[in-house]
């Protein structure tokens, strides 16, 4: 395909989900595509769009035919996913993946994840008595946000009190670059300007840390002998952004979830598995609508014949909404069973910290519906998150 003289940046949504009610709900548009468009090239993106479950499970799987090097595609629209100039496992493809995946993998298992539960019961219980005494709460600035963040401060060994820099940090990372011009700039200096402030932050710890006399994840990045310097610092950033921004999505989306299909009791009461439930909502309200990768070959997909060096975007989103999956997958059912969701990614390339996730998706929910007896949101002025799928705030009504 042929680039555009209107090209957009990397991070501009497509057209038809471009406003602030679809990006919230693009589950039509998804039905739309799916039915009718289910591989389709954009000339403005310049990208490869993919919708069916079938097809973007494959995508997922296939590190081989579809890279996670976007670095190799053949043409390069305006805007970078990042401006780090560091491999990290999230853009690597193997042997590379492996090497800045594997020493830390044990940490991440869910039985050393499950190890961490009481010291995260604790970390949200702290969190919730700061809020007790309200009878509105902001979900995401008093709950949703702050517990992630300082749970993979804790597991990096890093200061918890600068977690109001550390949500700087990221949201600058993940700020969606508008199309306008000048704007497109603002976030991209933004976004360089972070990258540079964490790089000279981590930098130091590493350098504090290679002793090997602690026990946290900085220093077994520091110690370990598989990584360079770039890439242990690289995968520090990576850890502290990608550890907190989709968690707290989850977070979010989950009571809201909850609250709107008014299932909230079902599960105080125990009628519901907690953990089957948030299970549902990764489903139904994806962290992650979708990710990115290039073409290494010719590969002919859902009828469509995409060219060595051609972006492609699974729609991980769309794919959880697939009819051809899931029994009416536009009902909202805490209970379903099996529920084979792409939420965490698929193949070599699934989530590192889905454990983490979902186990501090379980405690904060638990205890929140534990302290309060009611929980009211107000979704009359939903804000999306940039980037991920979630909101920005989730204000509520609540009672002790």
């Amino acid at each position: 395909m042929s680039s555009s003289n209107s090209e957009a940046p990397l991070t501009a949504p497509p057209t038809a989900i471009s406003d602030r009610e679809s990006q919230l709900d693009p589950f039509d548009w998804y039905a739309e595509m799916r039915q009718n468009n289910p591989v389709r090239y954009d000339e403005r993106r310049q990208t490869w769009d993919v919708f069916r479950y079938e097809e973007v499970d494959r995508v997922l799987r296939d590190h081989e035919t579809f890279s996670s090097d976007l670095t190799t595609a053949t043409v390069q629209p305006r805007g970078r996913d990042d401006d780090s100039g560091v491999l990290t496992m999230l853009r690597a493809d193997p042997p590379e993946h492996g090497r800045l995946r594997e020493f830390v993998n044990e940490r991440f298992q869910p039985g050393a994840i499950r190890t961490n539960r009481v010291r995260i019961e604790e970390l949200t219980a702290k969190q919730l008595a700061q809020i007790e005494d309200n009878d509105r709460i902001d979900v995401v600035s008093d709950l949703a946000y702050p517990l992630p963040v300082s749970v993979i401060a804790e597991l990096l060994g890093i200061p918890i009190d600068r977690r109001d820099q550390f949500k700087q940090w990221s949201d600058a990372i993940v700020a969606r670059a508008p199309e306008d011009t000048d704007a497109h700039t603002a976030v991209q200096q933004r976004r360089s300007d972070a990258w540079t402030e964490m790089r000279t932050y981590f930098s130091k710890l590493i350098e504090e840390r290679k002793n090997g006399t602690r026990d946290d994840l900085i220093t077994l990045a520091a110690t370990a002998t598989e990584l360079d310097r770039d890439e242990t610092i690289g995968f520090c950033i990576l850890l502290l952004i990608a550890g907190n921004v989709t968690t707290t999505n989850l977070i979010t989306n989950a009571v809201w979830c909850f609250e709107e299909h008014d299932v909230t009791e079902r599960i105080r009461a125990g009628e519901i598995d907690r953990a089957q439930a948030i299970e549902e909502v990764l489903r139904y309200r994806s962290p992650v609508q979708m990710v990115r990768r290039v073409a290494t070959e010719d590969v002919e997909l859902g009828g469509r014949q995409i060219t060595a060096g051609e972006r492609v975007t699974p729609w991980v989103g769309s794919a959880n909404r697939d009819p051809e999956m899931f029994d009416a997958p536009a009902a909202f059912r805490p209970e379903r069973r099996p529920n084979p969701h792409l939420a965490f990614g698929r193949g070599i390339h699934f989530c590192l910290g889905a454990p983490l996730a979902r186990v501090e998706a379980d405690v904060v929910l638990g205890a929140l519906l534990d302290r309060f007896s009611t929980i009211e949101p107000d979704l009359t002025d939903r804000t999306p998150r940039p980037t991920f799928h979630g909101l920005m705030t989730l204000p509520c009504a609540v009672e002790r």
